[in-house]
């Protein structure tokens, strides 16, 4: 199947409501055109650098998210093109980036990234440090940032009822964080998890947002 045919399979499929994220990290400027002929306008990139790259040769509509771990010193590099970061994974880079979205008079939609995963590699608040930080008042007063809501990934693991146990205890917290911390505010709504293998499940535990790449523009090139 094209590009095209891939996206619009997938959109076919999604409920009303659930938007589709195009993962175009290592795929070159042609394939993100494909998908965006195609009517594709939100893509992800994971390395600052190479959305820095890519952003100024593509349309100005398309909306970027960034999704990959996210260091410190490269928050400046993605400040004009990123429109949402999904991986704010800590107290520190949420401050740094309401500080850089200050300096370049931008608003920035940001997502708490929690770590339900098995894997230690992978990034994020665990789920009592996010309530903690909600409670000790971190996630206020930020002029520059909306928090619209929470991403996670699951464990990467053939037994699906973990990875929907995973996705439970992210919508379960997001619930949380809505009715305790964010009550009345209609930018916290989305839930930012599934990827091509489990994204069927993850829909069923009520995600807004998935993450797809592979199943849209094939294997990664290097």
């Amino acid at each position: 199947m094209s590009i095209a045919q891939n996206i619009e399979r997938i959109t076919a499929q999604l409920p009303h409501g659930v938007r589709l994220v195009a993962v175009s990290k290592f795929h070159p400027v042609e394939k993100i055109m494909e998908a965006y002929g195609a009517g594709q306008r939100i893509f992800g990139e994971n390395r600052a650098q190479e959305l820095a790259a890519k952003a100024p040769q593509l349309p100005t509509d398309i909306e970027w998210h960034f999704i990959g771990h996210l260091q410190k010193n490269k928050v400046r590099m993605i400040m004009p093109w990123a429109s949402t970061i999904q991986s704010i994974d800590s107290v520190e880079l949420l401050k740094l980036v309401n500080k850089e979205a200050a300096r370049v008079n931008r608003h920035v939609n940001v997502l708490l990234q929690l770590h339900v995963a098995k894997e230690q590699t992978k990034s994020g608040f665990t789920v009592e440090e996010a309530l903690k930080a909600a409670d000790e008042g971190a996630f206020n007063d930020l002029s520059h940032v909306t928090i619209a809501g929470v991403m996670a990934m699951a464990t990467f693991t053939s037994d699906m009822d973990q990875v929907a146990s995973e996705f439970e205890l992210v919508h379960d917290t997001f619930l949380t964080l809505r009715d305790k911390h964010f009550a009345g505010d209609p930018h916290f709504k989305e839930i930012s998890m599934g990827m091509s293998d489990d994204w069927h499940i993850a829909v069923k535990h009520g995600a807004s947002l998935v993450r797809i790449g592979t199943d849209i523009f094939g294997a990664r090139e290097y």
